[in-house]
């Protein structure tokens, strides 16, 4: 799966959150919720315009963000 054809960034929408596509509901969100230990089914109650599909990939963006982002060690 590729997360592009679910997550899209505009500045015309929440500043430019990464938000799932035709909605206004940002990825940071819904991994929020579910790290809080919202069942994916609760979710999808919730934001009934989200699918399976799209909370599959805001992991996959995620992961993706996680992964190119540089870190630096604190001496310490």
């Amino acid at each position: 799966m590729n997360w592009r054809d679910y997550i899209s960034s505009d500045p015309s929408i929440l500043f430019g959150k990464p938000v799932i596509k035709g909605t206004r509901v940002p990825v940071d969100l819904i991994l929020e919720k579910l790290g809080n230990g919202e069942t994916m089914e609760q979710v999808l109650e919730a934001y009934p315009r989200v699918t399976e599909m799209a909370i599959h990939a805001c992991f996959l963006f995620a992961s993706d963000t996680v992964r190119n982002e540089v870190v630096y060690a604190q001496a310490g």
